[in-house]
């Protein structure tokens, strides 16, 4: 049976339960785990660890409890956006090169310990919504460093990358941001399910 994890901050956590690892919370990992449990009955097992407020420092805090001690065989992580919102909000977010060399120790350190594990990094991504707009220069400069460094993290190791930014902008074009991001952070169901679809072209593709 094939573990899949789901790793990240409050867009992966999506309330799930910290207690029942059957509740995925209401987020694209659900909508993954519908998908593929109903295609293949009893071939994959889930586990969401994402918590939310966490920058990828917080990631790699929990490294052992919640990535290798778990064993997946496949994991997806999705972090950056908190690594800007804390330093706008309360001057503690991560830089972009210490995101980038914090997020280069966890795979590492991931792929020593666990050495077939396959993994994909989630480009993180945002848009002008009621959370952002008061410090939107910011927000979309700033986050933009968080996702290229993520992709050179990707590229680094080999791994795939799954981009989400473009396809945002690209959905926002004809209806109002909030329709895919409430906040202009946290997906709607609608965004989550963008990200599903884009996640499973990328899951598809593992060796």
């Amino acid at each position: 049976m094939m573990r899949i994890l789901f790793q990240g901050d409050s867009i992966t956590d999506a309330g799930r339960a910290r207690d029942n690892d059957v509740n995925v919370g209401v987020g694209y990992p659900l909508l993954v785990k519908a998908d593929l449990g109903f295609e293949s009955p009893g071939s994959y097992e889930f586990f969401n660890r994402g918590i939310s407020g966490n920058r990828v420092v917080d990631v790699y805090a929990r490294i052992k409890d919640d990535i290798i001690n778990l064993k997946p065989d496949v994991m997806s992580i999705l972090i950056g956006v908190n690594d800007v919102w804390h330093e706008i909000d309360r001057q503690n977010g991560v830089d972009a090169d210490k995101y980038y060399k914090i997020y280069d120790m966890l795979i590492e350190e991931v792929k020593t310990a666990l050495p077939d594990i396959k993994i994909m990094i989630m480009e993180p991504f945002v848009l002008k919504g009621i959370a952002t707009e008061p410090a939107w220069e910011d927000f979309s400069a700033e986050v933009k460093k968080r996702a290229a460094m993520a992709k050179k993290i990707s590229e680094k190791y080999q791994l795939p990358y799954i981009e989400l930014q473009a396809g945002f902008d690209e959905l926002s074009r004809n209806i109002e941001t909030a329709y895919w991001l409430a906040d202009g952070v946290h997906p709607t169901a609608m965004g989550h399910q963008y990200i599903k679809q884009q996640w499973l072209k990328a899951f598809k593709t593992l060796a």
